[in-house]
């Protein structure tokens, strides 16, 4: 499908799907793991800047490079003409002007819709839809956690996120951010409020990409059944050629049910793999330690000299499985035919769903610089240690960083594809059954564990297929075009 560009103002009410307001659903999560405010004003931190607060801080460029897309761009690929659909909660009033700055900053595309940018005719757009829920539903006050000021702005550094490095990745693909109001559970609340967003956004064509950078353990949900009333948007994307990825998550193994660990929850006590992720009519993406020059601007240049310690531990490698990076096997769904063939010396997937299938950069300690607006009064309740957070660049990580970057290159193979693939997992697989696409269009990330919590055991990147980083990094110049083929073959 062609990208549309829809200007939204105000909220739209949007008829709830499923029945699911009996149903108690934990609440919602951003995978954001890690941030850390480096400077402040509009023009972005110097390597010093970055290195003094233990960050290997990527931009474009160091991203682009370390994945290869320039030759996609040399040739036209760079997404235009698709469209990327981005899901939170609460959104951000700041995101039009927080992208202007981004794209100023680092000479990305700019887009029709950001602050200042006349639109011209076949320039990406940015917009925003406001979705409401259902219009005949009043939920009761809510005194679940997360509900305040800070889970808010932890939301708009999330959009920030999703929203600027899909961009920075496909500069050419129309952005579509799509909130809700909330990120609590109250039956037609959270969870069943994105799903309905999902499914609006595939029944009016607005995208043909889907990213997901949120979750929730499998075990704090009630029960496998509770998972199903949610699944509806996802077999609508498949049969409308639309792409669906999720975040894998930031806890390795470890699974928390109501809140995240650090806020009060408690530890599952088997290792846990995170829904939406683990549904095989999702694309999971799991995380990285990107061991690159930072700098870089074409090229795969490997430096183990910077921080973080697994990089200058593991000399020589671009890339180590990311020990937070969220990975397992379901306690829901059984594998999916894709999963039954993998390559050679890969973990093997038993009788249930492996998770992730794909990864990306996502440690906090080689993460993207994001810009982000904040009041100048402290009132976000956004923390930077123990003072306030302010407006300026953060190098934020997580699976929330892997995820909408997939989704830029997912639009950038639509592109070539001339319209949307749809469920791409298949196509993945095969690709990686066949030693030598697989040794051309993936890099095979071997070094890793994605232990967080001692007493969850985790799991240890292997050679092949792993549940730490699923097949492995993308070399987007071989493998976009070879998916595109491979999905085509059937």
């Amino acid at each position: 499908m062609s990208g549309l560009a829809l200007a939204a103002s105000g909220a739209l009410a949007v008829p709830t799907v499923t029945s699911a307001a009996a149903v108690g659903y934990p609440v919602v999560h951003p995978a954001v793991a890690d941030y850390s405010q480096v400077s402040t004003g509009t023009t972005p931190p110097t390597p010093a800047q970055c290195a003094s607060a233990g960050r290997r801080c990527f931009s474009p460029q160091g991203i682009r490079a370390a994945y290869n897309l320039g030759p996609l761009y040399a040739n036209g690929f760079d997404g235009r003409g698709q469209t990327i659909a981005i899901f939170d909660s609460y959104g951000s009033d700041t995101m039009a002007h927080d992208l202007h700055v981004f794209d100023q900053a680092f000479g990305v595309n700019a887009m029709c819709g950001e602050e200042g940018v006349a639109c011209q005719p076949g320039m990406p757009t940015f917009s925003e839809l406001h979705v409401q829920g259902d219009p005949g539903t009043t939920a009761p006050p809510s005194t679940s956690r997360g509900t305040g000021q800070e889970s808010k702005a932890a939301w708009a550094l999330e959009v920030a996120l999703d929203v600027e490095t899909a961009h920075a990745m496909a500069p050419g693909a129309n952005i579509l951010l799509v909130s809700t109001p909330t990120a609590e559970t109250l039956g037609v609340q959270g969870l069943p409020a994105l799903m309905n967003a999902e499914q609006y956004v595939v029944d009016h064509h607005l995208a043909n990409v889907i990213s997901q950078s949120f979750a929730s353990a499998e075990g704090a949900l009630a029960s496998s059944q509770s998972i199903e009333p949610l699944r509806h948007a996802f077999k609508s994307a498949a049969l409308n050629g639309v792409t669906v990825l999720g975040s894998s998550g930031d806890n390795g193994t470890a699974g928390s049910v109501k809140t995240p660990v650090k806020s009060g929850g408690s530890t599952l006590p088997y290792p846990s793999v995170e829904w939406p992720a683990s549904d095989p009519l999702v694309t999971g993406v799991g995380g990285t330690f990107l061991c690159t020059d930072p700098g870089a601007t074409a090229g795969r240049t490997v430096d183990s000299t910077d921080n973080p310690a697994a990089c200058r531990t593991n000399v020589g490698a671009a890339e180590v499985g990311w020990s937070g990076s969220g990975g397992g096997f379901s306690q829901v769904f059984d594998k999916p035919g894709y999963q039954s063939a993998l390559p050679a010396g890969s973990t093997a997937i038993g009788a249930r769903r492996g998770v992730p299938d794909v990864a990306l950069q996502a440690s906090p300690g080689t993460g993207a610089l994001v810009y982000l607006s904040l009041p100048p009064d402290g009132s976000s309740g956004l923390k930077c240690g123990a003072t306030p957070c302010s407006t300026g660049w953060y190098d934020i990580g997580g699976t929330s960083l892997s995820c909408p970057q997939w989704a830029g290159l997912v639009s950038i193979a639509d592109q070539i594809n001339g319209g949307g693939l749809g469920q791409i997992n298949p196509a993945l697989y095969k690709l990686a059954t066949d030693p030598a696409a697989y040794a051309a269009d993936f890099d095979d990330v071997t070094l890793g564990n994605n232990t967080t919590d001692p007493t969850v055991p985790g799991y240890s990147a292997t050679t092949g297929w792993d549940p730490i980083t699923g097949l492995g990094t993308p070399n987007a110049a071989k493998l976009l075009p070879d998916l595109v083929s491979a999905a085509h073959a059937g």
